[in-house]
Formats: structure tokens, sequence, C-alpha cells
């Protein structure tokens, strides 16, 4: 499994549950044994791509199918896990390799 670009902490904890954690500002243990790894970009191709560059983040399930701001139930949430996935990626190895790899700009109102 390839080391996620997007969740850089290394800990093993929702990538949702820590941000709204951090709001608050609570920086404990928030680790779960029922996450889910969530690949960012979709479909057969895209999940092997999001494996191949680190396009993916754990998420609990009420953050990843169950509750009404999951990414599986929410497009808003999707494509706002998207444009961070997108922002990461051109970080590592730039706008260009994105168009080629995924040929949509999900920032620049995509």
């Amino acid at each position: 499994m390839s080391r996620s670009i997007v969740q850089i902490s290394g800990r093993k904890e929702c990538y949702f549950c820590r941000a709204l954690a951090e709001e608050e500002g609570y920086y404990g243990d928030l680790t779960d044994k029922g996450l889910h790894k969530h690949h960012i970009m979709h479909g057969t191709a895209n999940r092997r791509l999001a494996d191949k560059y680190g396009l993916w983040v754990w998420l609990c399930p009420e953050h990843h199918e169950l509750g009404p701001e999951a990414v599986h139930r929410n497009r808003k949430i999707d494509l706002l896990l998207i444009r961070i996935g997108q922002k990461a990626f051109e970080i590592v190895y730039g706008h260009a390799k994105w168009m080629e790899v995924f040929a949509k700009n999900y920032i620049d109102g995509g």
C-alpha cells in the first residue's frame, strides 16, 4: 500500500474527525480500528491511480458511508476531498502531471 500524500501524519485515524478535533483544540489520540481506506479518486482505473499516487485517506464509517456528510452520500464533501487531494498531488507532482493523469481540474471551477 502506498503512503498517503493527503493524510501525511501517518496516524491511522479518520481524516475528517482529526480536522474537526483540531478545530476544537483537541490533539489527542483518535485512532480507531473500524476505519475504511477511502480512495479520493473513484472508479476502477482511478482507484488504482489513487493507490499509486497516494491519493487516499482513512475515514470512520460515519464520514465514509453512513452519515449525512459521508463522502459516499454527500457530493459537496466528496468534491472537497477531491480538491484537497488535487492540491496535495500538485505539491508533489505539479499541475501538468495532474492533468496528464486525471484530465480534469477540480480546483478552478472543475
